[in-house]
């Protein structure tokens, strides 16, 4: 498996990607092409030691897709962009997957371009989340923000697919974010996605309350992206907030830094678990191929798992898998 990464994305120039890449060759073996500005990324590469023997190659794609433009002008004007070269070398056959922290409208805009979409189905962003028991798939988290009850429905079918074939869990739990337990709170749109997933072969646990999505009762967690999107940088800004506030508590007071020194292990493991670059990055759903959507402020160690979360999603050909699944279900492959 070979996967290309768009080494132009991000908002940390090229070095944290490159970076990333290296780790994830050196510790999994991972084939990978850095693609992007032939010479900024040969820089890159010079300065990161015993690379010779790694699996890494570098395509050149002449442009660059910037944080703040527009995704359609992008795809219309920057034919050569490395956002895109990366796709088209999906595309080909000569990479089964891409990884880009770039613009991720115009990663998302270009994946359905170059890659296409399953029939009939609306792509999401899936990312997976920690709970007090397992982590848990969160869908969509930016793709669409104007959703229809079946979208949702689509996206349970979608995260519990991902999590039984990636997460290895035979029949995962399946909960709609809403503003009460009861099927009849919410909107109009949850309240008929409701009901379409109550009457579908998923297991359906109901709807989770926003203070419930972290105690890891379901397993896939389904909301349109707008509420997603809200949801996951909420619950990225209060980790890290939690964690500066308890830094300045344990500063402030002898007794408490006496106390951290017999829990620093307890703490590490707090913040290893609700780091995001522990999960790499996003996965995109629905369309035919694998797509990874990683954060702007990516660092290597988020790149490397991006990369590995990538390779492993290829490896169990879930895009495949995923078409044959919605194939089979007519109920819900409507016209968007």
């Amino acid at each position: 498996m070979i996967i290309a990464l768009d080494a132009m994305g991000g908002d940390k120039g090229p070095l944290p990607l490159v970076k990333g890449a290296v780790l994830a060759a050196m510790q999994h073996g991972t084939e990978i092409i850095l693609v992007g500005k032939k010479d900024i990324l040969e820089e890159a590469l010079s300065t990161v030691p015993s690379i010779e023997k790694l699996p890494i190659t570098i395509e050149h794609a002449s442009e660059v897709v910037g944080m703040a433009e527009s995704p359609a002008d992008a795809l219309r004007r920057k034919k050569d962009s490395s956002v895109r070269v990366a796709f088209d070398l999906v595309r080909a056959g000569k990479a089964q997957g891409v990884v880009s922290a770039g613009n991720s409208g115009a990663t998302l805009a270009t994946a359905m371009f170059i890659l296409g979409r399953i029939k009939g189905v609306r792509p999401a962003i899936a990312t997976l989340i920690p709970t007090l028991r397992e982590p848990a798939l969160l869908i969509d988290v930016g793709a669409n923000v104007d959703c229809k009850p079946h979208h949702l429905l689509q996206f349970g079918i979608m995260g519990s697919l991902f999590v039984r074939e990636f997460l290895i869990k035979e029949r995962p739990r399946v909960g709609l974010l809403s503003i009460g337990e009861e099927g009849r709170k919410g909107n109009t749109q949850v309240k008929k996605a409701y009901d379409l997933l109550d009457t579908s072969n998923l297991n359906f646990c109901g709807n989770v309350e926003g203070r419930d999505v972290f105690r890891g009762e379901v397993d896939v967690i389904v909301c349109d992206g707008f509420v997603g999107n809200i949801c996951l940088k909420l619950s990225e800004g209060l980790a890290e907030s939690v964690i500066a506030m308890l830094r300045n508590e344990i500063e402030g007071n002898l007794l408490a830094t006496m106390g951290y020194g017999l829990a620093k292990k307890a703490f590490k493991r707090f913040k290893k678990r609700v780091d995001y670059a522990e999960y790499g990055g996003a996965p995109l759903l629905g369309v035919g191929g694998t797509a990874i959507i990683c954060h702007g402020s990516s660092e290597p160690k988020a790149v490397m798992n991006a990369i590995g979360v990538a390779y492993n999603l290829a490896s169990l050909k879930l895009a495949e898998k995923l078409e044959a699944s919605m194939s089979n279900r007519k109920d819900v492959l409507r016209i968007i």
